[in-house]
């Protein structure tokens, strides 16, 4: 049997560790790019905060995985990015988004450090978390549906793959989709005779200094925490767990939340451990041997670092595409998200009106006091399933790392 100093032993946790960092980046970065846009980025800064995202995880992975030899990988938070699109404009606008990303970072530093603030996350009810991230995703999830009015000679051959793909080859649906948006949006550039910048492709980093603004720590901040908790972190470690592998969760915490912090200034949102993506370098298929696979996780480090270098280009691609093309992908992505969000909103039927309360709040994008829509659906979702349900249970924790949240229907892309 090969090992894995050869040739033939090393290619399969690399082509591994490769698929790892291409899937995750292709099917989730038109929701990073909608997000960062959507509060207060331009085309510029998103370019820069996707650039910083792919840096810091790409880092983070490959500290994680070659100290602890295990196929720890990192990705960046897409329901936390879809959570950003539906938040509207923020009080003191983009750098007071920044001052929220980093101390979402904060929250995740500490949340490692002092087991009392995981198990509070933990305690949130299954069915409120669920229905605020499905009602954050909605919107979105209607992009393609609007797409097809403005862009149909675009937009239509998109969905129509990406349905074909769903049938035969699911876990490539988003990519080949995105592959047909690139197409599409190149034919319409020639076609309608665009420019596009070239100086734009270049990689670079916009720095920012961060503003604290109490709204953007109340309406992003404590929400981007919390769906990054609940739908990212603590599901990663379960699909970890499946494999048989015990994620260092104090070290997990502090390299995602100090990576958190330091891609904030550049327009990073938020890192954390990887859901469902995390299956590429940590089953069988990535090596035989489970004392292996860290290697493919370490080339999906790698990777991630190379494909930093094109966000510029892929922004300014996306800038001259046709109306809807960005959003339609985005909105493809998050259909299967969107889809086990509602199913553990409503799972519960004797918790069914919260959950519906909550969602609909979260969908319907209206903040107060300046503070965004998902905030408000959670409090008076948890208000409302309070009022209804006055029995309380005390959640369950194993080996430190809170459990509640950890049930399959959590985990996101990514």
């Amino acid at each position: 049997m090969a090992t894995i100093s050869t040739p033939a032993g090393l290619a399969q946790p690399l082509g591994a560790g490769a698929v790892t960092a291409l899937v995750g980046f292709t099917s989730s970065f038109a929701v990073v790019l909608s997000g960062l846009t959507a509060v207060g980025a331009t085309a510029a800064q998103a370019a820069s905060g996707l650039l910083a995202l792919c840096v810091t995880q790409g880092i983070g992975i490959i500290l994680l995985s070659y100290r602890y030899r295990m196929p720890i990988t990192l990705a960046w938070s897409t329901p936390g990015a879809a959570l950003l699109a539906g938040a509207g404009t923020i009080a003191g606008g983009w750098r007071a988004a920044l001052g929220a990303f980093a101390l979402t970072g904060v929250l995740i530093v500490i949340t490692g450090l002092w087991q009392r603030l995981g198990n509070l996350v933990a305690a949130i009810p299954v069915e409120i978390a669920q229905a605020m991230l499905a009602g954050v995703l909605l919107p979105m999830c209607l992009a393609p549906v609007e797409a097809v009015a403005t862009s149909p000679a675009v937009v239509v051959p998109v969905i129509a793959v990406w349905l074909a793909l769903q049938r035969f080859a699911k876990r490539w649906a988003v990519i080949a989709a995105f592959v047909v948006a690139a197409i599409g949006a190149g034919v319409s550039i020639v076609v309608e005779h665009r420019e596009l910048d070239l100086t734009a492709m270049a990689p670079t980093v916009e720095l920012a200094l961060p503003q604290w603004n109490w709204q953007a720590m109340i309406g992003i901040a404590i929400p981007l925490y919390i769906v990054t908790m609940a739908s990212q972190n603590i599901p990663g470690t379960a699909v970890m767990r499946s494999f048989d592998y015990r994620v260092p969760w104090r070290a997990a915490m502090t390299v995602t939340g100090i990576g958190t912090i330091l891609g904030a200034p550049a327009g990073g949102h938020a890192i954390n451990l990887a859901a469902i993506s995390a299956a590429l370098s940590a089953a069988p298929a990535a090596h035989p041997d489970p004392k292996r696979r860290w290697i493919a996780a370490c080339t999906a480090g790698v990777a991630y670092l190379l494909l930093a270098l094109g966000s510029a280009a892929l922004v300014t691609l996306v800038a001259a595409a046709p109306e809807g093309t960005l959003e339609t992908v985005a909105g493809l992505a998050l259909l299967a998200t969107l889809a086990a969000a509602l199913a553990g909103a409503l799972r519960s039927e004797q918790h069914r009106e919260a959950g519906v309360i909550t969602f609909v709040i979260a969908a319907s994008g209206v903040g107060f006091l300046g503070i965004g829509a998902a905030f408000w659906a959670l409090l008076a979702g948890l208000i409302v399933r309070r009022v209804l349900d006055t029995r309380a249970a005390p959640e369950a924790t194993v080996s430190g790392t809170p459990q509640a949240l950890a049930s399959p229907a959590r985990a996101t892309s990514g």
